[in-house]
């Protein structure tokens, strides 16, 4: 029997009838890999220009990020921030979930949307409104404002992430332990925790994420010493064209699907 003669599901649905969707599926995922694709290459040039492809390779648009004082700067801060925002925004984000989906507030559709606005509003006028803030109470290129800022548009991604694992959670379970002498915080760490962890570490990772990615909030909130590798990569972009940005981003890339598929196999080895 070939592989398209054999049943892709239950139904016995063939993978030969299901050759369209394959491909379909296969073209898609190449749309979106093609810049990532493009990029990589790119960054091995030893032209001083971005041209792809390569006429000659070289390291030597990693020795120069390597070796710059300012870009490893850059990305202190960046670790730093996305590592803080990282532990805040799971934390309240997973409190918020848990809250409001424990408490069934006849309002809490409404209050949730509120929860979520930060990612709902285009993120300019978000950056416009914190920095207005930070100007007032001086945390204009300052790290925590740098993190308060990250927390505030991570927050509703974790909410998300811990939202959806709550629902399939049967809260019978906690209640059972509570009836039994635990409190709510020892029941929940005991019994819910262990239960939604993956899509807490899931939450967390892409807290860490939207804090390392980020780069409109990060150009009204930080700079000087503060200043984040994508904020550094924009300006290095709009003022001078730097292959060390393909350098960079080929770096970003790999520290992001690494983490992704960290997130995955813990997940993978939650359900066995």
């Amino acid at each position: 029997m070939s592989w398209l003669s054999r049943p892709a599901t239950d139904t016995h649905i063939t993978h030969g009838r299901r050759l369209w969707l394959y491909v379909l599926a296969g073209l898609i995922l190449l749309f979106l890999m093609l810049p990532t694709l493009i990029v990589i290459p790119m960054s091995f040039s030893e032209s001083q220009y971005l041209e792809f492809p390569p006429r000659e390779w070289s390291l030597r648009w990693y020795r120069n990020y390597f070796n710059s004082t300012a870009w490893m700067q850059a990305t202190v801060t960046s670790f730093k921030a996305g590592f803080l925002t990282m532990i805040v925004a799971t934390l309240f984000g997973t409190m918020a979930a848990y809250g409001l989906h424990a408490a069934r507030l006849r309002f809490s559709g409404l209050i949730l949307g509120i929860l979520l606005t930060p990612i709902i509003v285009p993120v300019i006028l978000v950056g416009i409104g914190i920095f207005y803030v930070y100007v007032k109470i001086k945390l204009v290129n300052s790290l925590i404002g740098l993190v308060l800022a990250h927390t505030m548009l991570a927050i509703p991604i974790v909410m998300m992430v811990v939202s959806s694992a709550l629902k399939s959670f049967d809260m019978n379970q906690e209640r059972v332990a509570r009836s039994l002498g635990a409190s709510r915080i020892r029941a929940f760490f005991l019994v819910t925790l262990p239960q939604i962890r993956f899509s807490v570490i899931s939450g967390a990772v892409l807290a860490f994420l939207t804090s390392f990615d980020e780069v409109i909030v990060s150009l009204f909130v930080s700079g000087g010493a503060n200043s984040t590798l994508t904020r550094n990569m924009f300006n290095a972009l709009r003022d001078q064209i730097d292959p060390t940005i393909a350098a960079i981003s080929t770096l970003v890339v790999l520290l992001t699907s690494m983490l992704l598929a960290i997130s995955q196999f813990l997940g993978n080895d939650q359900h066995r």
